[in-house]
């Protein structure tokens, strides 16, 4: 973990979520060369259609391609909270677990999605 401030930090419930929402803005602000940080709240182990795939090795591709798409982008960090797919709940725990990174990291903006 580089702890130093991040001017902004994207939280997404899943792998790819920054990639489909705010993409454009994390390369102007890298290429201004601004400290993005993502923080990915699930590990993606569900959404295939391939039958044969098992949730472990999903996860580990999904994480993958979220590395990759982090360094095209300039991203500086990107944190894997871990969580299995389709279980983030509004808990003191889960909000302790951002709270916490926000407050290591001190970003200047904070980005995330709309559940609904």
């Amino acid at each position: 973990m580089d702890l130093k401030p991040a001017h902004a930090m994207v939280v997404t419930p899943h792998p790819d979520d920054a990639e489909y929402g705010v993409a454009g803005t994390v390369a102007r602000w890298t290429s201004n060369g601004k400290d993005v940080v993502y923080v990915v709240c699930t590990n993606g182990d569900k959404g295939t259609s391939d039958s044969n795939m098992k949730p472990e090795e999903l996860a580990k591709i999904r994480e993958e391609e979220q590395l990759a798409a982090a360094r095209l982008l300039g991203v500086r960090e990107v944190i894997f909270l871990r969580h299995p797919d389709q279980s983030l709940e509004d808990t003191a725990d889960f909000r302790k677990e951002l709270v916490r990174l926000i407050r290591l990291y001190k970003p200047e903006t904070v980005v995330t999605a709309d559940p609904y």
